[in-house]
């Protein structure tokens, strides 16, 4: 086994001054060539580090049994069992929850992975959440070469996708989703449960109603014309969606509070763990509203150059005017928002020593609960803005 100490003494391993060596499990195995960096750097029992090349980790927090075996981490969190393979790029913003996994060469940022959610190799996946899945065995899957595409012509990323979703994901009872390799997804879209999507099959829209395999052509035709990134069509659908996607952050930042909390207090590693996804959570919402803001005052400043512009471009940049200030006050408030005395009861009677187990043997009745007020919590900013449009699958 190599020990933190051994390697330290041989210069096989660096570790920055700031580290704190109380929070690294005495278990832990390191190999040599990674380096360690971060005040906030946690790194739980039984993880192993640099299996298959050096690994850099700053600020990170890993629970047990965490594999990466090589790459660079920075401002992640890593709940049990996770693990990534060699040449992995994990950015800020990054948690992954319980046995999820990445394959080798994968770069994500702001991307969260819920419970067993599993990407191939030579992926970017950032700016998404994704849930789905029972066990390691049934899990929602992202195929090998996939990209989520997260910056457009304008200049924006206002583009996070939605792939599941919160109030019905943290219950680990729905259907895999599948994203088929050699594929790509053009954010920001929101994606049911049980959806799969073919090999080679760039998606563009929203696919709202479940248990769908969907495919289409990429153009029905040549495409040849003057553009100008400087105009916009319409925004409308795209501000929803990133209502929807911040609402679901909010969603799952309140069930860290509420409920993972009693799971995650159980010794310092946990804790750890704890208070870094939380500190993801929360530079996911700053990162969300901000790109956000930023595609608004984009195509407002679009109106002084567009000879026509949209209607409904000009109504929801005066929505955005009141919205914003909502949103924002909602997002610094979540840890005061109120808990519904129902859900309290739940949470109390669980005996928080299996969160899996424990999580997937709820009654129907207490899911149901716990997933309206998860519901509840996402519609709270979806209606900031308010639409007649009926969206419908990929469109």
């Amino acid at each position: 086994m190599n020990t933190l100490h051994d390697l330290q003494d041989s210069g096989a391993l660096f570790v920055g001054p700031e580290v704190r060596l109380d929070r690294i499990a005495p278990d832990v195995v390191f190999h040599p060539g990674c380096r360690l960096s971060g005040a906030d750097l946690s790194i739980g029992p039984g993880c192993v580090i640099g299996a298959e090349a050096p690994a850099t980790l700053n600020n990170c927090q890993l629970g047990a049994r965490v594999h990466l075996a090589g790459g660079y981490f920075e401002g992640a969190t890593f709940l049990d069992d996770a693990k990534a393979a060699s040449c992995a790029h994990v950015r800020p913003g990054c948690l992954l929850e319980e046995g999820a996994s990445i394959a080798h060469s994968v770069g994500i940022k702001q991307t969260i992975f819920m419970p067993w959610v599993t990407s191939g190799s030579l992926i970017n996946f950032c700016d998404a959440l994704m849930a789905g899945g029972t066990s390691r065995k049934n899990h929602s899957e992202i195929g090998s070469s996939y990209i989520h595409f997260n910056f457009t012509p304008h200049q924006d990323k206002a583009t996070a996708s939605l792939i599941g979703d919160v109030p019905n994901g943290v219950l680990l009872n729905q259907a895999p989703i599948f994203l088929g390799g050699q594929g790509g997804m053009v954010g920001p879209c929101k994606i049911a449960y049980g959806t799969v999507i073919p090999a080679g099959q760039i998606w563009r829209g929203d696919v709202d109603k479940p248990g769908q395999l969907v495919a289409r052509a990429g153009f029905k035709r040549n495409i040849e014309m003057t553009y100008d990134a400087n105009t916009f069509s319409s925004v409308t659908r795209i501000v929803l969606n990133n209502l929807t996607y911040i609402g679901n952050i909010l969603a799952l930042d309140a069930w860290y509070r509420v409920v993972r909390a009693a799971y995650m207090s159980a010794d310092p590693f946990q804790n750890a763990c704890f208070v870094g996804a939380r500190t993801r959570l929360a530079e996911v919402l700053k990162e969300r509203f901000m790109r956000l803001n930023e595609l608004m005052e984009k195509v407002e400043k679009s109106f002084e150059s567009d000879t026509s512009p949209k209607d409904d471009n000009q109504k929801v940049v005066t929505q955005w005017t009141t919205a914003k200030a909502s949103l924002k006050q909602m997002i610094e408030a979540r840890e005061a928002a109120v808990v519904p005395s129902e859900v309290k009861a739940i949470v109390k009677g669980l005996p928080a020593k299996d969160y899996l187990k424990e999580i997937q043997a709820l009654s129907p009745v207490d899911a149901y609960i716990l997933t309206m007020w998860l519901t509840w919590r996402v519609a709270e900013t979806e209606k900031l803005i308010p639409s007649e449009q009926d969206s419908c699958c990929g469109k």
